[in-house]
Order: structure tokens, then C-alpha cells, then sequence
């Protein structure tokens, strides 16, 4: 067995990466998990999110989407139609940028953190 380096999980979740090597790829696609990293061979079979980013992204997201609209409504005096259109632009910008990132990073903590299904003590 190989001694791999210990690799912070927001590093390789951040950049994408494996989280045992940190150096082959994650994704296959924008948001499709491959089946093996291509460095060191680690299974990703188990690697699995769930909706866990696409929470954590709703939550951010709508929180700057509501205030991107606000200002361009109460402080830019913009029309109703444009500060929703502006703030709809914003979130599908965060959302596409936050959702991958936040995804890699779950499944990273989940290596590092060596989870696992639940299982009862008989």
C-alpha cells in the first residue's frame, strides 16, 4: 500500500481533485463523478453528495439573490422587471459557480472523515 500525502479536504474539494492523492481529477463532466482517479487508482464507487451542495448552495444563493435585488431596486432605483432580471442573473452565475466546488468539497470531508453507512450494534 502507498503512503499518500495527508491532503486538506477543502484543498482538494476546491480545486476538484482526488481526496487521497489531490491530484487526479474528480469530475468527469460538470458535475458527473468518475469511477476511479486516474493517479492513484481510488474508487470513487462510494463518493456520493447526495443534496447536500445543492442545499448549501439554495441557502447562499438565495440570501445574495434577495439582496442583489433590494439594492438594485431600493439603492440603483431600478424598474421592478430589471431588479429581478439583475438578481436572476447573479444567482444562476453563483449557482453554476458554488455548486461544483461545494460538491467536490462534501465528498472530500467524507473521505477525510472516513463515513460510512449507519449501522446498528447487535
Amino acid at each position: 500500500m502507498t503512503d499518500y500525502p495527508s491532503i486538506s479536504p477543502y484543498t482538494a474539494g476546491l480545486g476538484g481533485k482526488c481526496p487521497r492523492c489531490g491530484k487526479g481529477a474528480l469530475f468527469q463532466g460538470f458535475l458527473g463523478i468518475r469511477e476511479n482517479c486516474d493517479v492513484c487508482t481510488l474508487d470513487y464507487a462510494k463518493a456520493d453528495a447526495g443534496d447536500g451542495p445543492a442545499v448549501f448552495v439554495i441557502f447562499i444563493v438565495g440570501f445574495l439573490a434577495v439582496a442583489v435585488a433590494f439594492v438594485a431596486r431600493f439603492v440603483w432605483y431600478a424598474p421592478i422587471w430589471l431588479a429581478f432580471l439583475i438578481s436572476a442573473g447573479v444567482a444562476a452565475a453563483a449557482i453554476i459557480g458554488l455548486l461544483r466546488p461545494l460538491k467536490a468539497t462534501l465528498i472530500a470531508l467524507q473521505y477525510a472523515n472516513k463515513a460510512a453507512e449507519g449501522r446498528l450494534k447487535e
